[in-house]
């Protein structure tokens, strides 16, 4: 037996993800330890499948869209932080780079279960 997001491809993704940028964030180059922006990297990169799992969770289409928006939301706070840490030079281009495509496939991917969710709803 499953939870229901568990076959969700983007939730699937979105813990990888997390557990990526959370290792990003062990071995950041820099001197001192930022540990509010820590703190918050590892909050919103995890927020982005927390709300997919509790979306998929809720009693209605509406409330699941809602969460896939506010998932949505976490995964651009997460790389507006990246950025960020891209500009003090706390992480290689290279590094952002890889994890940005990463950040964008899952981006599309809200958006298309969003859309999915939509027309499931204006066939009723």
């Amino acid at each position: 037996m499953e939870f229901g997001y568990e076959n969700l491809e983007v939730w699937n993704r979105s813990v990888d993800f997390a557990v990526k940028v959370i290792d990003i964030v062990e071995n950041l180059d820099t001197s001192r330890k930022h540990f509010r922006l820590i703190e918050q990297m590892e909050a919103c990169c995890t927020s982005i499948s927390m709300n997919l799992a509790e979306g998929k969770g809720r009693n209605s289409k509406k409330e699941f869209v809602q969460f896939c928006y506010i998932a949505r939301g976490s995964l651009y706070e997460t790389m507006t932080l990246l950025e960020i840490f891209r500009r003090k030079k706390w992480l290689t281009d290279n590094d952002f780079a890889a994890i940005k495509k990463e950040g964008l496939q899952i981006a599309a991917m809200i958006k298309g279960l969003i859309n999915s969710i939509y027309a499931s709803m204006d066939k009723k």
